[in-house]
């Protein structure tokens, strides 16, 4: 799993056992799963290109950096919403597409059902954000959609990991890093990351 980056650290260990309870609160969830995010994306954009900018603070002319790249955010709908606004706090200057995408329950396979994007992919670091990597069809579905239309410098953030997704990912996309948050054992017979933390979408949405 070469690709394969565990963004971990005691707060985040923390915050993913109070995802994994059944008993946790919509808005404990919500709170937890935003945390880790801001942990993702810190994580991420250690990589991200700067340039050498000139500013004049109160006292003097100094130099700062400022993001070279443009940064493309792709939630996968819906799940991936849950965690656009702790990536657009800390990169206001990222621009939000939207890849939308259910699975089959029957093939396990994604359907795809709305796309749209900002333009100029082919210059941009796109980071694909979907909470659970399970079989990995979702997040390997999306990325072939946004490389047919020009992009070439893909991340997927996600929460939780299923070893299979991973694979599947490191498989058909070996050029796509993967940041999580925690690699789960295993995918069950339906599919589902064990012991994995439920569905994010509907703990997020309180949709249950």
């Amino acid at each position: 799993m070469k690709n394969l980056t565990i963004v971990e650290n005691s707060l985040i260990k923390r915050d993913v056992t109070i995802l994994r309870d059944e008993t946790t609160k919509e808005y404990q969830f919500r709170l937890g799963l935003r945390r880790i995010a801001y942990a993702l994306v810190n994580k991420i954009s250690e990589d991200f290109e700067l340039e050498k900018i000139e500013v004049i603070t109160p006292l003097e002319t100094t130099y700062g950096y400022r993001l070279k790249q443009q940064i493309v955010l792709v939630p996968v709908l819906r799940a991936g919403l849950s965690l656009v606004n702790s990536f657009i706090e800390m990169i206001p200057e990222a621009k939000v597409g939207h890849i939308g995408l259910q699975r089959d329950e029957k093939t396990l396979k994604p359907v795809d059902y709305y796309y749209k994007t900002p333009r100029d992919l082919d210059v941009s670091k796109v980071i694909i954000l979907d909470p659970m990597l399970a079989t990995g069809g979702s997040a390997s579905a999306a990325c072939s959609f946004l490389k047919e239309r020009g992009a070439n410098d893909i991340t997927l953030a996600c929460l939780i990991s299923a070893p299979e997704g991973v694979i599947k990912m490191e498989n058909e996309h070996p050029d796509v890093k993967i940041f999580t948050a925690a690699l789960d054992r295993e995918l069950d017979e339906n599919g589902f990351i064990t012991p994995g933390l439920g569905d994010a979408g509907d703990r997020t949405f309180g949709t249950l």
